[in-house]
């Protein structure tokens, strides 16, 4: 009941905030300059580390735990890696939610840094699909809001499978390895979306009445008194189908932190919130970084390693710690070398 409490809480607040950003502050259609796109970056990302100190004060109030009992209950089924043995329930306590909060952070940062690559692969589909600059951010705000649905249903069914089948950790890590091996050796390659043979543009047209041409802003358009769908409709379909993809490599990264479904999803959800502003933010300084790709690919591969070691590494004491350290090293590292060793303007 408490998990349920605050987990209805934690959604009331995320949708008043999105919803109080369109209706207020994005009532009229605008192209996004790098001011607005950097101060609304550094709002999400200012609201994720004020999430990360409630729960290093309070996320025991998460799981309702209010005795050593119900705390060991809650730390055998997520496998924290704390020892409460000897400890009084105010230092159990203690204990407990500073490992919640920095497993939370730490799952964050691997997701805002592995959404830098669902940018470029949005940027591609709105240039593949004509998509006036001026509706980027409303196109955006509704994916985002249909990616929060599919990652809670990922999410819980992802930990369901983790909690009954264990060998689920090796498929996630060998999936994972995959996709940072595929990144690191296509990272140069030039990458295209063929707009008229995307199989979301064939079952739109199938299932669809599609209307020949942008509305406006509009997703869906009235025409003698028959309704269609607009092709800005559709390029939101294609966004919500890559974010699902995405969410194959992105959601497992994230369980090789923490078991804990609830905080995979806060996580989740505090990085697909900042998506938005991030994307028009790296529109502007891509530019600049052009070893974030090596770095990304670098992050999945360790991640993939993780998933798959996760028992030795664990005998060892990997602690969530150092996870922090090595995203950290891998994020600093791929920007630095891009600002030491720019890419050299061809004449």
């Amino acid at each position: 009941m408490n998990e349920l409490l605050f987990f209805s809480g934690f959604i009331v607040v995320v949708l008043f905030i999105l919803f109080l950003d369109l209706g207020i502050f994005d009532r009229k259609s605008h192209v996004i300059g790098f001011r607005e796109a950097f101060i609304w970056t550094s709002v999400w990302v200012t609201l994720a580390i004020a999430f990360y100190v409630f729960l290093r004060f309070w996320g025991y109030m998460l799981h309702g735990i209010d005795s050593l009992e119900s705390l060991k209950h809650i730390i055998e089924k997520h496998d924290h890696s704390i020892n409460i043995t000897g400890l009084t329930l105010s230092e159990a306590i203690r204990a407990y939610n500073n490992a919640l909060s920095l497993e939370y952070i730490t799952g964050y940062l691997i997701e805002y840094t592995l959404s830098i690559d669902n940018v470029f692969v949005i940027l591609m589909i709105f240039y593949s699909f004509n998509v006036n600059e001026i509706h980027y951010k409303r196109v955006l705000f509704w994916g985002i809001l249909g990616a929060i649905i599919f990652r809670f249903i990922f999410i819980f069914l992802s930990s369901t499978m983790i909690q009954h089948f264990s060998w689920t950790f090796y498929i996630f890590g060998a999936i994972l390895l995959y996709s940072g091996v595929k990144m690191f050796i296509d990272r140069n390659k030039k990458e295209t979306i063929d707009a008229r043979n995307h199989p979301v543009v064939k079952f739109a047209s199938k299932y669809f009445k599609v209307y020949p041409r942008y509305v406006g802003q509009n997703f869906f358009v009235r025409q003698d008194k028959v309704m269609y769908v607009t092709p800005l409709f559709i390029v939101l379909l294609i966004i919500e189908f890559s974010d699902i993809i995405f969410a194959i490599d992105s959601v497992p990264a994230i369980f090789s932190v923490t078991k804990d479904p609830y905080i995979v999803f806060f996580s989740n959800v505090f990085a697909i919130l900042g998506l938005r502003s991030l994307f028009f933010f790296i529109v502007h300084v891509i530019k600049y970084f052009r070893f974030l790709k090596v770095g990304i690919s670098f992050l999945l591969i360790f991640i993939g390693f993780k998933l798959i070691f996760h028992h030795w590494l664990k005998d060892i004491g990997f602690s969530t710690m150092h996870s922090l350290y090595i995203v950290l090293s891998v994020l600093l590292g791929s920007i630095l070398f891009s600002i030491v060793f720019p890419e050299k303007k061809q004449a």
